[in-house]
């Protein structure tokens, strides 16, 4: 097996496991140590430049960073750092003022090219926030009254106060974006014809999907797309929902769609989904929070049937089915035989999917579409079949989450500079990276690398009832400063890498004595399916890397299995040569302009 090539920079990326699933790369143990400092601004700005919304993400976020962190590997009882939640440490305790004096100039010379956004969701507000200060000049356009798209219209305020969405939307408006509210696109063509340098379209999927069964035409005034009734509700044109209501489907929307009828007078709320429970798409902290709530959660149910009565919504019909897997592990529901179940209803909500819609795309602008009626995107550069149009976000490729409209966003205000500057947009920017020493004495790290043993702490709640008395009271209270030290404490400091020079060592093997997970081996070189076998603790996860040296005076190789290594330092500590030192490697993906 070669020499770890440690000079790509994807290689230590992917250590830092947490960074690498987020889809923005936001340098996550780099924030949460400023956390622990009490560095809560200096925090707050880290994430603000990588996902743009941090008191949103900080409550919201699908958290791809939490199962990838390397604390949930470490076996037991152990799970994963709050990352999402000590993001809202930072921005809870940021100094307002402060922060606002480090935000981007904007040029009072533009620099002559106009962009369009249209839709003012996550990813074209990330697209402004690029642009701005590069001195373009941008003109935003959405039908709703102000900006934040899905996370104004459907993420419900006791998950996300509308003063968090306000402060983080107005950070961006606030820099001299012309913004057209309460404006409906009706034709791509029109805004091309304003003669734009460049388009982006970051609409969404703003479609719920429907249930086409017998009874639907005729119990419609009680049945809602999910999506549809949770902007009625955030934009107050409905306050109140039947006394039993049926929540149908198993994603985040669902759990939204539930807990919100809980607070609109909804008494006997119950979900039902086709999956088993552990299959549902929702995360499993939404499940859990709608179950603190009482709602029920009936897996395994087909629906059949509204059921109409006196030309009334009286309830629903239900097959019962179990889920049968084959060899390549794709799932069949299978009726079991037992007798259809009916559950009353005063309301139901259908939340079992979006889809993109865009009839306002005239199909001559030069935009293709696919079999699927969707654009034609180039997943690296956003750009679409007509070189002036991009798109980001749910629009892009279908639905997803915020972090992940932000990192396109990024990508396609990177795509529209190199544009407008008449460069190839297939050219990208390389990351920003950088090694650092963190060596301060013979046996003393600038950083804390001691493993602490807590179990992850608890987000406090606001009481039950209350919670579901107000339907804009928050429920999660957050971290205090004590506590969010302690979480961040947890943190192993992944991006801390052990870094091994050759030359230095003198295979004394005491790092391989001293190291407590047995990831340090010095063994033969062989190929690496055979090498991994021979570690002092054989290495089967296939995802992560081996770290292996150049071959040593003994013909043996150093090798590290970065799965299981706690980047402690022990073994910069214990080596008597210095051939070990742990490196601090930070990683910035390059935005416009950088």
């Amino acid at each position: 097996m070669k020499p770890t090539d440690t000079s790509n920079p994807e290689y230590f990326h992917k250590v830092v496991d947490c960074q690498y699933a987020c889809p923005a790369h936001t340098p996550v143990p780099e924030y949460i140590r400023l956390i622990a400092a009490g560095r809560y601004t200096d925090a707050y700005m880290i994430n603000w430049v990588s996902n743009v919304f941090p008191g949103v993400l900080g409550r919201t976020c699908d958290r791809p960073c939490e199962p990838a962190c390397r604390r949930g590997r470490l076996g037991g009882d152990e799970e994963p750092v709050a990352i999402c939640r000590l993001k809202r440490v930072a921005a809870d305790n940021k100094t307002g003022d402060d922060f606002r004096a480090r935000l981007p100039k904007i040029p009072k010379k533009k620099n002559g090219k106009r962009i369009a956004l249209i839709g003012a969701g996550p990813a074209s507000l990330t697209v402004a926030r690029d642009l701005m200060p590069l001195g373009y000049s941008i003109d935003i356009y959405d039908n709703q009254f102000a900006g934040g798209g899905m996370m104004r219209s459907q993420i419900p305020s006791f998950r996300l106060p509308i003063e968090v969405l306000d402060e983080e939307v107005d950070y961006i408006l606030d820099t001299g974006v012309v913004t057209h509210f309460d404006t409906e696109v009706t034709s791509l063509q029109s805004i091309l014809d304003k003669d734009y340098d460049a388009v982006f379209v970051g609409t969404g999927a703003p479609r719920g999907r429907d249930l086409n069964i017998p009874g639907r035409g005729e119990g419609a005034d009680n049945i809602h797309i999910g999506i549809e009734w949770l902007a009625s509700v955030a934009f107050e044109h409905r306050h109140q929902v039947g006394k039993r209501v049926l929540v149908l489907g198993g994603g985040n929307t669902a759990m939204d769609c539930c807990r919100t009828s809980r607070r609109l007078g909804g008494d006997e709320v119950r979900v039902v989904v086709r999956s088993p429970f552990a299959d549902m798409k929702a995360s499993p902290w939404e499940k859990e929070d709608a179950m603190h709530e009482d709602i029920p959660i009936f897996d395994n149910h087909t629906p059949k049937e509204f059921v109409i009565e006196g030309g009334k919504l009286a309830g629903m019909v239900f097959e019962k089915v179990e889920a049968e897997y084959d060899e390549n592990g794709k799932r069949s529901l299978v009726p079991t035989g037992e007798d259809p179940v009916f559950m009353p209803a005063d309301d139901v909500l259908i939340a079992i999917g979006q889809e993109n819609s865009f009839p306002w795309i005239e199909r001559d602008a030069g935009v293709e579409f696919d079999q699927w009626d969707m654009p034609v995107v180039d997943k690296d550069t956003f750009q679409s079949t007509n070189p002036k149009v991009f798109f980001g976000g749910d629009a892009a490729f279908g639905p997803e989450n915020v972090i992940t409209a932000v990192a396109h966003g990024h990508q396609a205000a990177v795509s529209i500079h190199l544009m407008c500057g008449g460069k190839d947009v297939a050219e990208r920017p390389a990351p920003f990276t950088n090694l650092m020493s963190q060596k301060m004495g013979v046996h003393e790290w600038s950083y804390d690398n001691q493993v602490e043993d807590d179990p992850r702490y608890v987000v406090p709640l606001a009481d039950k009832s209350k919670a579901l008395a107000d339907r804009k009271l928050e429920v999660e209270l957050g971290f205090d400063k004590s506590t969010g030290f302690a979480e961040a404490e947890r943190c192993l400091n992944c991006d801390v890498q052990t870094v091994f020079t050759e030359a230095r060592c003198i295979e004394c093997d005491a790092c391989v004595d001293i190291c407590p997970t047995d990831c340090i081996t010095f063994t033969a070189p062989v190929e690496e399916e055979m090498l991994r076998t021979r570690l002092s603790a054989p290495a089967g996860n296939l995802a992560q890397d081996l770290y292996v040296s150049d071959v040593l005076p003994t013909t043996r190789v150093l090798v590290k299995d970065e799965n299981v290594c706690l980047h402690c330092g022990l073994c910069a500590e214990r080596c008597p040569t210095t051939a070990w030192d742990m490196q601090k490697f930070l990683y910035n993906v390059s935005l416009a302009g950088q």
